[in-house]
């Protein structure tokens, strides 16, 4: 299995209404790829979004990620956010962490994203400024065949 943690901050809200059209989108996108198991999205203050999802695989998280949506809303992000990190996690079993497990895994297993308006704490290398964890909001399952 293959989960995938990211946090994301956007940096004025004037990009909110459509990175939020986007994340639904995406969302939509994801439980009608083959291969998602779980997922959920949630929040860490107004602007500060999180997702994390589990695949059966790295190459059904590849499929998801380049295509569609996602592959659109990644290249809208990077004048979006001032904030972005992500993590990559292998385990053997279909359990998605928490908001504190999801915290904790960007921090030790987490990188920063690129940015094209980095906030200071973004160019200090920082991977969740705020450090507060998230809280989840709306969890995902695989849509039906």
């Amino acid at each position: 299995m293959t989960l995938s943690i990211t946090r994301l901050r956007i940096r004025h809200w004037r990009y909110l209404p459509l990175f939020l059209i986007y994340t639904m989108a995406s969302s939509r996108q994801a439980r009608r790829t083959p291969g998602f198991v779980a997922g959920w999205v949630g929040t860490s203050g107004s602007t500060t979004f999180w997702t994390t999802t589990l695949w059966r695989d790295d190459g059904t998280l590849k499929a998801f990620r380049d295509q569609d949506w996602h592959r659109a809303a990644m290249l809208k992000l990077l004048d979006w956010c001032d904030e972005a990190a992500v993590a990559r996690v292998q385990q053997e079993d279909e359990r998605l962490p928490d908001g504190s497990g999801a915290y904790d895994g960007l921090l030790s297993r987490g990188r920063l994203s690129k940015v094209r308006h980095p906030s200071a704490a973004h160019a200090a290398g920082q991977l969740a400024a705020d450090g507060r964890a998230p809280r989840a909001g709306q969890h995902l399952r695989p849509a039906a065949s």
